[in-house]
């Protein structure tokens, strides 16, 4: 077995651990889990630390549970939030967790194994739990002072006006029993999640031992933030998930490939497998020319073969080629309707009437009058004659080129390129 916190420990990722855990790890493989809100029908990248920290716990010889949150996914979790969550429908939980278990089974090994992964919903024990049970059972164990003491409550209570309604409150109680649950019927010693959810782990651990005389740990791992201030996992266009359909493996590959070098150093020690002395090498060759970016291609890699496939990795370098190297159509040619305009997404596009090209139209005619993309015919012309023209990869040479039909990519779009990274898309209909 390899020391699970001392892997973490060097890779930067922990934050607080509770006494004697690292004792308790070392006896042997022990069960431990980490929660998931349903929130949405897939996971985001800001869910892959915790994702990260359930691989490192199996290979390191122990036990993951991934605990999904069919019952506290209708209630919301107050810790980090200024507001209150929109509660969910149990039609909604459902959906949401279909979507997150074949997200997770990518990353763990799930079988009958000793330590395989299991997946457990604590709406399968809340759903026979009255109220009443649960406050004789639950509540009369942890009191409102000890409840009130926590920092996500205290931060809602502030003076802010906006408050904390009572199921937030309880919500930590909610989270105590699961563990308290999973620690009974499934030995799990363990809880890890993120350093907001200190407060509502160690409530679990107090209520194992206030209700049962039991003993069980905690673990939190850094929240993962960006050098330049702004939120990890947000782009302009929101957030990063990792379901292909709400964001596709060439913008997943894309965020990972613009880290900056500050970032990168520190992220691929979290989302990467990769060994210290390889990571070391790595980041040593990428000191010596960083404009290679040999460390960024090392992490988007990686973490786009383990979130999607190795297919998945090899399109969207080819669709950074395309976009920013020297790579041809034949690329493009190759792939449907719906991957194309996804390379093309937030590119200015604008649709022509396919009858339009039947009998053939000059450049400046087709850029100035059939779309906007420049303003006048002489635009075209001009920037014709300074050779920053291409229509499909190919210089465009003088200003009465004519274009018809044929130069239609997959019988549908045309892709002028003006200098070297300013891309439109004309889209016959």
């Amino acid at each position: 077995m390899t020391n699970f916190v001392e892997e973490l420990r060097w890779r930067g990722m922990l934050h607080d651990i509770m006494p004697n855990t690292e004792e308790k790890l070392k006896e042997g493989m022990k069960a431990g889990y980490i929660g998931f809100d349903p929130t949405a029908d897939s996971l985001h990248i800001g869910h892959l630390t915790q994702v990260m920290t359930l691989i490192h716990f199996q290979n390191a010889g122990h036990k993951p549970f991934a605990l999904v949150g069919g019952a506290t996914g209708m209630v919301g979790d107050p810790s980090g939030k200024s507001d209150e969550r929109n509660l969910q429908t149990p039609e909604m939980v459902e959906h949401n967790l279909a979507g997150m278990k074949a997200q997770l089974a990518k990353f763990l090994r799930f079988d009958d194994e000793g330590n395989g992964a299991v997946m457990v919903n604590n709406g399968d024990w809340f759903a026979n739990l009255n109220f009443l049970d649960f406050i004789r059972d639950v509540g009369k164990h942890i009191t409102v002072n000890y409840m009130m003491a926590k920092d996500s409550v205290k931060k809602r209570l502030d003076g802010s006006g906006i408050g904390l309604s009572f199921t937030e409150f309880t919500y930590q109680l909610i989270q105590g029993y699961d563990f308290y649950y999973l620690w009974k019927n499934h030995n799990c010693v363990l809880q890890m999640g993120g350093s907001d959810q200190w407060g509502n782990i160690v409530t679990g651990t107090e209520l194992i031992r206030r209700k049962d005389a039991g003993t069980a740990f905690a673990l939190t791992t850094q929240l993962i933030k960006k050098t330049d201030g702004t939120k990890f996992g947000k782009t302009e266009s929101g957030a990063v998930w990792l379901d292909p359909e709400r964001t596709s493996p060439y913008k997943f590959y894309q965020f990972w490939l613009n880290s900056s070098d500050d970032d990168v150093k520190a992220w691929i020690k979290i989302f990467t497998l990769k060994t210290q002395q390889e990571i070391e090498a790595i980041i040593a060759e990428h000191d010596l020319a960083p404009h290679q970016r040999i460390l960024q291609k090392a992490l988007a890699e990686d973490i786009t073969i383990r979130t999607h496939s190795k297919e998945a990795l090899e399109t969207a370098i080819k669709t950074s080629e395309f976009l920013f190297g020297n790579g041809g159509l034949e690329f493009l040619k190759t792939l449907d309707a719906k991957s194309v305009l996804e390379i093309f997404e937030g590119v200015p596009q604008f649709e022509i009437e396919k009858r339009e090209l039947e009998a053939g139209v000059d450049v400046a005619t087709l850029l100035a009058e059939k779309t906007t993309i420049f303003p006048s015919k002489g635009e075209v012309k001009k920037t014709v004659q300074g050779g920053g023209l291409s229509i499909n990869k190919a210089k465009v040479a003088e200003a009465n080129a004519i274009y018809d039909a044929s130069a239609l990519i997959n019988d549908q779009f045309i892709i002028v390129q003006k200098g070297k990274k300013n891309y439109f898309l004309i889209i016959a209909k």
